[in-house]
């Protein structure tokens, strides 16, 4: 029992800064994990090293390369002496070293060989990561993963343009971590309990001491009930309204025997809140979306526990919430004696429990009407998604398939963008086009020195032939075809350590189910030091 305290604590310490992000069980998904990564480019492992260093469970790399001296100039993880080795092998022995708790695996074929003999292989894993892939090869990776529910994220380094692709048919996030998110008081229709327990203080008859340390929540709960009985029951919404609001509570700050107004903190700290605690109660349009999503309409046994979440939530809310969602059960840090912060604590603390004990029980009967196991979806499931119920989220990606089709291309997107010829639209056209020109001519434009120049005319051909056959009546600059001939698909190491960085961030955001992924493409400029998001 000592040894797996001990061990226990090792990893609390070796991975302190990561839990604080995403906690146990986040770090319990990624250790979990396994992911696949074709070609152990500079990109490939620079994606790695981002995972290995916070402990995915294990990799495996796919590469029938051998280690060329190009790619150890621009790669920390092959060295002179991988040279003529196989770049797989060679690559995961030294992300291994890394971090002993992960398991590095590597396979000497290429993708190709693999969807030819093999397609289930890729089936197997929680994410696939595809670098530097030519497009046919890509798309039918793309169509077997699709077909198989395998999120497929897609990455390229190509010159100083750095690209990426989440390939993801939906992917449900609980805990999305929204940046300043509103608290969750419930001023404005106060639960029962939390209407008792406001009405247990008497701010006009407290000792000094009592009332300077009384739970700004409180205070705010106190002048809002005399507010609303002047306004008619009106909640102070205007910013005239609320400045009136701020001065009412101001003038309940005790006075010493000289009339000046005593030191409370408590009262200040209600005044600054006002704009942000007088949030109405009501269920966000995104997750009212949710609420009416089909999944969550027809339940059935391979239902994934999101979606049985959702419909118990719904019903939640029809039923016991009254048109409101579970309470979250948390309240800021304050100026407060313990006793009376513990207290107030501990009211929104059993109402969100009271709550969950709500949802849990739509949960057993849905899991009872598909006839699934109770224990199917866990009370730790359950209290989780009812404190986050207000920020949920899924992200449906399009399939590359249909991103690539002429019939079903984002025109649209495409040519609203292309309105400033110098969006980062252009550098997705121009990707696009070179992947064209390896269509044609079997290597990239400019790969060899002295074809630059030859070879910017076939490109600017491969452009023009791309925007006719996809209807696309836009105009790319020369100079952006140039400049790609001049790339002659060199993997910069600082441009690939840049996308490395980003692809394992959102990586861990697939695998943990935490954070938002971007939808559905990403494109850096490192000439600019700009980047976008399109949907495609």
């Amino acid at each position: 029992m000592a040894s797996v305290d001990k061990g226990k604590a090792t990893k609390e310490q070796k991975y302190d800064r990561q839990l604080r992000l995403w906690g146990d069980h986040g770090q319990d998904a990624l250790e979990n994990a396994h992911v696949c990564l074709i070609n152990a480019s500079a990109t490939g492992t620079e994606i790695l090293k981002n995972l290995v260093l916070p402990g995915i469970g294990a990799f495996t790399i796919v590469d029938d390369h051998k280690v060329r001296g190009e790619d150890v100039g621009n790669n920390f993880f092959l060295t002179k002496s991988s040279i003529g080795r196989n770049r797989a092998q060679a690559a995961t022995e030294l992300l291994q070293e890394l971090n002993s708790d992960v398991s590095g695996n590597f396979v000497e074929e290429s993708p190709e060989q693999l969807l030819d003999n093999d397609p289930d292989f890729f089936h197997r894993f929680s994410l696939v990561i595809a670098v530097h892939l030519p497009e046919s090869t890509l798309l039918r990776l793309a169509a077997f993963v699709w077909g198989a529910g395998v999120p497929l994220l897609v990455c390229r380094t190509y010159g100083l343009i750095g690209y990426m692709r989440l390939v993801v048919k939906e992917h449900t996030v609980v805990e999305s971590h929204p940046d300043n998110a509103l608290e969750d008081l419930r001023l404005d229709h106060p639960f029962p309990e939390l209407q008792k327990h406001i009405q247990s203080y008497d701010l006009e008859n407290m000792e000094k001491r009592d009332h300077s340390h009384t739970p700004w929540i409180i205070v705010m709960a106190k002048y809002l009930e005399k507010w609303r009985s002047e306004h008619n029951k009106q909640m102070p919404k205007s910013y005239k309204e609320k400045e009136a609001f701020r001065e009412l509570i101001r003038q309940g700050i005790r006075k010493n025997e000289n009339g000046v107004p005593e030191d409370e903190e408590n009262f200040d700290e209600a005044i600054k809140n006002v704009n942000t605690a007088l949030n109405p109660t009501k269920i966000s349009s995104g997750v009212e979306e949710l609420l009416q999503d089909e999944n969550s309409k027809n339940i059935k046994t391979q239902t994934s526990s999101f979606w049985l979440l959702v419909r118990a939530l719904k019903e939640f809310v029809e039923k016991e919430g009254q048109g409101s969602l579970p309470v979250r059960g948390t309240i800021p840090d304050m100026i407060a004696d313990s006793d009376k912060f513990i207290k107030l604590q501990n009211v929104y603390r059993e109402k969100a429990k009271e709550d969950a004990t709500a949802v849990s029980n739509h949960i057993s009967a849905l899991l009872q009407s598909v006839g699934r196991l109770p224990e199917s979806v866990s009370e730790q499931e359950i209290r989780l998604f009812c404190k986050s119920s207000a920020f949920l989220r899924v992200v449906r990606c399009r399939s590359l398939a249909e991103e690539y089709s002429t019939e079903t291309i984002n025109k649209d997107e495409i040519s609203s963008c292309m309105d400033n010829p110098d969006s980062e639209m252009v550098l997705y056209l121009m990707l696009r086009a070179v992947d064209k020109f390896y269509q044609q001519h079997g290597r990239y434009p400019g790969v060899y020195n002295y074809q630059v120049e030859e070879d910017i005319g076939k490109l600017k051909s491969c452009v023009n032939s791309f925007l006719q056959e996809n209807g696309l009546a836009v105009n790319v600059k020369h100079d952006y075809i140039h400049e790609f001939c001049r790339y002659g698909a060199v993997e910069p190491h600082p441009v690939a350590s840049f996308v490395g960085g980003s692809a394992a961030q959102e990586a861990i955001k697939i695998i943990t189910h935490q954070f938002v992924p971007f939808n559905n493409t990403f494109i850096y400029n490192a000439m600019a030091q700009t980047s976008a998001t399109f949907q495609l």
